[in-house]
């Protein structure tokens, strides 16, 4: 069984027992998140599609860790002009350990 959940504008596959790193999330860690914007459903071969999403169906996960990732750096150089800019960026992300996934009422 999985899903597919929205959350932070972006679209994750969300199994039980399997982690997910999702965009920042202001939960600490160890609060439970329930992820309501569930798009897809897959249950033993029988799909379920949200119309955009799943009534009543939602994520329940557990936050692992907040942290931030790795520093991108960018450069920008411009030739011939002695322009040069160098930059670095560190983006906050949320480790959730998905511990069920429960569907709701029936379809319309």
């Amino acid at each position: 069984m999985y899903a597919v959940v929205e959350t932070g504008g972006k679209q994750y596959l969300a199994a039980p027992d399997e982690f997910v790193e999702v965009e920042r999330l202001p939960e600490e860690v160890g609060e439970q998140v329930a992820l309501d914007q569930v798009l897809m459903i897959v249950d033993d071969g029988e799909i379920t599609v949200g119309r955009p999403t799943v009534p009543g169906a939602q994520v329940l996960a557990t936050v692992m860790l907040q942290r931030r990732r790795r520093k991108v750096i960018f450069f920008h150089y411009v030739p011939k002009k002695r322009q040069r800019t160098k930059r670095g960026h560190r983006q906050y992300y949320t480790r959730l350990r998905i511990d069920e996934i429960q569907v709701g009422g029936e379809e319309e």
